[in-house]
């Protein structure tokens, strides 16, 4: 048995040495301490610019009428509390969907989610007559979750077939909300306001609806983190070893569903997120997903909380963050287009 698990292996799991494990520990500190950096600098800046001192004032002392403590808590606070979950999640949900499909270009928009809480955005306008976008996105949150239950349906917890699937319905979806836009000029205002992936515009009261589900994803996704690496070995190595690799994929894939539907439903398809920060964790802690879920859940937030800085700061009007992400995904994605494997998938 060991000589097959030495055969089947990847190369970038090695015995977790007490020097690798200080490295590792030092990359998960280091990720924190910017994940606090980002949570100061989005209160901070922006077109209005507030002094650090004064952003502290309004979250423990806010003056009634002051301009700049309304702005903060009004403002910049829901915008950071959406950074933060729908950043955690999105990369979670991109790295355990490439776990489960041991697909390096699998994120929540290859398994039909993004297609699915598009389709919910358009029935809630045309079906129910929600129009406003925190009546929306429990719509949103449903359409993803039933995107996903049917692409696991039909995949049959096989990596190919799941992908497949995620094309498919996909396919299936996104011209059938186009077809229902073209009659609605209501939905497709609705879901050109969401569709945009953006933090600003979104209220606190859509974070207190969705926030319970992407927790429930977030424990979930930490308790599968070590069954991955079996599913990494290959299944039928997994399954030798005693894994089950069904239940491993069911409990993954309920954590999918509850992270990307959250997040997809809370900030629109924000592209790339799911994808370049799981590739950038397995760069500085290589494929142990015991080490890799922790880090995508700090990194994930720092991501998008810098694509919206950035976005309040190039332009007056801001620009907004899902344009951002893509820019700074880019080159991430590059890089392992160049190289010649992904480690662990």
């Amino acid at each position: 048995m060991q000589a097959l698990l030495a055969a089947e292996a990847p190369a970038s799991l090695p015995a977790t040495t007490p020097t690798r494990r200080r490295a590792r520990v030092a990359v998960l500190v280091g990720a924190f301490v910017l994940l606090v950096l980002g949570v100061v600098l989005s209160l901070a800046l922006g077109v209005r610019e507030v002094a650090f001192g004064e952003a502290w004032r309004a979250l423990t002392d806010p003056v009634a009428g002051n301009v700049d403590h309304a702005v903060i808590r009004g403002q910049r606070v829901p915008r950071t509390l959406i950074a933060l979950l729908a950043g955690a999640a999105l990369a979670l949900a991109g790295v355990l969907s490439q776990g489960i499909t041991r697909n390096p270009l699998a994120d929540p928009g290859l398994l039909g989610l993004n297609a699915g809480a598009s389709l919910g955005i358009v029935v809630a306008a045309t079906a129910f007559g929600v129009l406003s976008p925190v009546g929306a996105v429990w719509f949103a949150f449903a359409g993803a979750a039933i995107a996903a239950v049917v692409v696991f349906a039909i995949g049959n917890g096989r990596p190919v077939q799941l992908a497949l699937a995620g094309a498919t319905v996909t396919a299936l979806l996104t011209p059938l909300s186009t077809l229902v836009l073209f009659r609605d000029v209501d939905a497709l205002n609705l879901l050109r306001y969401w569709s945009v992936g953006a933090l600003n515009g979104r209220d606190i009261d859509a974070v207190a609806v969705l926030w319970p589900f992407i927790a429930v994803g977030a424990a979930l996704a930490l308790f599968s983190a070590h069954r991955l690496n079996g599913l990494a070995l290959g299944d039928d190595v997994a399954a030798a070893l005693g894994q089950g690799v069904g239940t491993t994929r069911v409990l993954a894939g309920l954590a999918i569903i509850c992270l990307a539907g959250a997040a997809t439903a809370l900030a629109g398809p924000i592209a790339l997120v799911g994808l370049a920060v799981p590739h950038a964790a397995r760069r500085l802690v290589g494929s142990d997903y015991r080490w890799l879920v922790p880090l995508c859940a700090l990194l994930g937030p720092v991501m998008l909380m810098a694509a919206d800085i950035i976005g309040r700061l190039v332009k007056a009007d801001e620009l907004e963050a899902g344009v951002v992400a893509a820019l700074i995904g880019a080159p991430v994605l590059i890089a392992v287009a160049r190289g010649r494997r992904v480690a662990g998938l």
